[in-house]
């Protein structure tokens, strides 16, 4: 690096199919920085816990972590934002005069792509639904908690939904209440196994996958004619706070839907 290059990347296991390299390295060259940001893999928590090591000696300005490391990240760092120690995990790392901040910015990515892609839904007091109990649930509860809503979870194996409720402050919901929920999130890393025609029309689905950008979950609802949320869209709304936090200055004006699109091939 030069005196005045920022070196900073996404670590996770496995790591060839992030598009946060593309997405971050298209801000970078639009925002002019000298900069780079890349993908890195350690084999387990050793080598993530040496990565780590590489911000405190500042070789490093950010990491933003995927899986399976929020759950290490967060109990590597120094300090901690309210939001990561509610869920329990971060996904972003910085790094400042040797000490370790986390945070998490996926809950503020999934507020933003509800706002993005369904302006006109008001969580506030709302039976929302989240599909799964895994470690992408926490983040999406968390921040629609705080937006005020009524959050339900709904899990094949509900022992493990009943932990994370409790833990969480949240309940486990009935399948009935499906029918009056305002919004059905589905964390589960693959389909869920769900009849859309049981939701209201007035309901908004999303899904956290963004693999196809349509998942078959999102296009039962479209064939009902419900609104839909993709995994894109909170993706790029993740890092949108990730990159300000690593490299100091907003993101730059670019269509980096459309980048990412193109990247993947889709048209939608």
């Amino acid at each position: 690096m030069t005196a005045l290059s920022r070196l900073a990347g996404v670590a996770g296991q496995p790591i060839a199919h992030s598009l946060s390299p593309l997405i971050h390295s298209t801000w970078i060259i639009a925002a002019g920085l000298d900069a780079s940001y890349e993908p890195f893999g350690p084999m387990d928590e050793l080598a993530f816990a040496a990565l780590v090591d590489e911000g405190r000696a500042g070789r490093l300005t950010g990491l933003n972590v995927t899986a399976p490391y929020k759950s290490l990240a967060l109990a590597l760092a120094d300090q901690t934002s309210i939001v990561a120690s509610t869920c329990g995990s971060a996904n972003l790392l910085t790094f400042r005069e040797g000490r370790v901040h986390a945070d998490s910015t996926d809950g503020e990515g999934l507020m933003q792509a509800l706002a993005e892609q369904a302006p006109d839904l008001n969580v506030a007091g709302q039976s929302v639904v989240i599909l799964g109990a895994g470690g992408a649930t926490r983040a999406a509860a968390v921040a629609l908690k705080a937006a005020g809503a009524k959050v339900g979870l709904i899990n094949r194996t509900r022992s493990k939904a009943e932990l994370l409720a409790e833990d969480l402050g949240i309940e486990v919901a009935d399948p009935e209440v499906l029918e009056k929920a305002a919004l059905v999130v589905n964390a589960l890393s693959v389909q869920p196994d769900f009849d859309v025609g049981r939701l209201s029309r007035e309901a908004v689905l999303m899904d956290m996958t963004y693999r196809p950008l349509v998942t078959p979950f999102l296009a039962a609802g479209r064939a009902r004619g419900l609104r839909t949320v993709d995994g894109l869209a909170m993706l790029i709304g993740q890092a949108r706070p990730s990159f300000e936090a690593m490299f100091g200055v907003p993101v730059p004006p670019v269509d980096i839907r459309r980048v990412v699109l193109d990247a993947l091939g889709e048209t939608a």
